[in-house]
């Protein structure tokens, strides 16, 4: 069973994010609540953990890429 994992809303107003890196690699195995990426937006660089555990299968966007709250960011198996 896949599990899409998505952007959450890393402050109150903001919607996008750059991607600065990932922490994980495809084929790595992630638990919930461990850092899973880096971002940044215009104030501040933070990490953005897993909301679920499981074996990376996809990770959707290149670093410096811009992501939307709500954007598939990985997939986890």
């Amino acid at each position: 069973m896949s599990i899409e994992i998505t952007m959450p809303r890393v402050a109150e107003t903001v919607d996008s994010v750059y991607l600065v890196s990932w922490l994980k690699a495809v084929g790595d195995t992630v638990n919930e609540g461990e850092d899973l990426l880096e971002v940044e937006t215009d104030k501040a660089q933070l990490t953005v953990p897993s909301p679920a555990s499981g074996k990376i299968t996809e990770l959707r966007f290149a670093i410096d890429a811009e992501i939307t709250t709500g954007d598939v960011i990985a997939v986890l198996e």
